[in-house]
């Protein structure tokens, strides 16, 4: 089964990228693959003449690209997020190589929107922002000289997901509803509120207690319902507490 709708459900979010050329070959990059959907993080300069002219042609995927002030804006709604990142990263969940991550993307946007993340030209991205994503990606460049351009790095990531969306067999009909970012992301406040109410975490010393379950939930890839369920026990021991308190 061929899936070349999935692309729409695909985003391509460049977080915060300084050269306006680089934009606009990213947008050329994706067109080309048959995906449309940028988002910009915190562009330094957008829209420029300079991203026009390097879209040649894609003029279409640049003005309708969203801009967003932040990346958990940019994350809205999405069911699965992966980030492009050059380095293995403590504490995140382990590394996916470029084919096999698109795979999983494209088999993601079967059941509701996907991301795929890159960082800016001089840094890539941060811990923090790499925390918000799923499942860190990268390319099997050579390791002597791994450093690609940004739009490149596009280029190579959306003909993956355009080789994963034609494959027999991709996006598989999904039988659950899969947590949105924001689910996720309240599910782990609501974590976070829980154990410091309990005294379990300590807020001066949080041992790095957070990004560890970050990571858990990441790994597990959360059902809208979980996130209910996990909640919903929370909301009741928070009430037997109180409750026991009074």
């Amino acid at each position: 089964m061929n899936c070349p709708g999935a692309l729409q459900r695909i985003r391509i979010v460049l977080a915060q990228a300084q050269h306006p050329g680089n934009i606009g070959a990213a947008a050329r990059a994706m067109k080309t693959m048959g995906l449309s959907r940028l988002y910009l993080v915190n562009p330094r300069e957008f829209p420029h003449p300079q991203a026009t002219a390097m879209a040649s042609g894609a003029d279409d995927v640049l003005a309708a690209a969203r801009l967003c002030a932040s990346l958990p804006e940019a994350l809205s709604d999405t069911v699965l997020a992966a980030a492009l990142t050059a380095r293995p990263r403590e504490l995140a969940v382990p590394m996916r190589w470029a084919r096999e991550a698109a795979a999983e993307l494209v088999a993601a946007a079967g059941s509701g929107e996907v991301a795929l993340v890159f960082g800016n030209e001089t840094s890539g991205l941060s811990n923090d922002e790499l925390a918000l994503c799923h499942l860190p990606v990268s390319i099997p460049a050579n390791p002597a000289y791994s450093s690609l351009n940004l739009a490149a790095a596009v280029q190579v990531l959306c003909y993956e997901l355009q080789l994963a969306a034609q494959a027999p067999g991709a996006a598989p009909a999904i039988e659950f509803e899969a947590a949105h970012h924001e689910d996720v992301e309240r599910l782990l406040a609501h974590f976070e509120s829980a154990m410091v109410g309990s005294g379990f975490l300590d807020p001066a010393r949080p041992r790095r207690l957070m990004p560890r379950l970050r990571r858990l939930f990441a790994r597990a890839r959360l059902e809208r319902e979980e996130v209910n369920i996990l909640r919903g026990m929370l909301a009741a021991f928070e009430s037997a507490r109180q409750d026991n308190l009074e």
